[in-house]
């Protein structure tokens, strides 16, 4: 399931979070522990492109966490792994699944393909559609503030 989860790399048509997007999760958080800057192939990541591999992945998580818990409440009588495994295939459109999908009720169907639909188009493609764009030309000041 982990490796359904990240998926195929960019530009396929392969679904999952990205084998770009895990890898960018696993150097951020060597660099957050180690207290270094994220870099990889000498090159310094953005901290834009860290946050959106982090949107992405707890976008994603969320997702499968809040399908699971639709399925298991419409769903009593399948087994919670099979539901989890049905889950993550539908949302990282591999193809590969239990088999219980025509067990499924209708709302059941319906939060797959929905899931299928979200996974294929990405969740920050479609969080993006829900998030107000302002065109405001007013920056802020930073401050640095002590985390942890």
């Amino acid at each position: 399931m982990i490796l359904m989860f990240i998926g195929a790399s960019p530009g396929s048509t392969g679904g999952g979070i990205k084998t770009t997007t895990a890898f960018t999760l696993a150097k951020s958080i060597y660099s957050i522990s180690t207290n270094k800057q994220c870099m990889a192939f000498k090159r310094k990541i953005p901290e834009e492109t860290i946050e959106k591999a982090f949107v992405i992945t707890f976008l994603s998580i969320g997702l499968i966490c809040i399908d699971i818990i639709l399925l298991s409440i419409l769903e009593p009588d399948l087994d919670l792994v099979d539901l989890l495994i049905e889950t993550v295939a539908a949302f990282t459109t591999v193809g590969w699944a239990t088999g219980i999908t025509p067990d499924l009720s209708i709302p059941g169907k319906i939060i797959i393909i929905l899931t299928m639909f979200i996974g294929r188009l990405g969740p920050l493609t479609m969080a993006s559609v829900w998030i107000n764009k302002s065109k405001s030309s007013v920056r802020y000041s930073e401050e640095r503030m002590a985390i942890g």
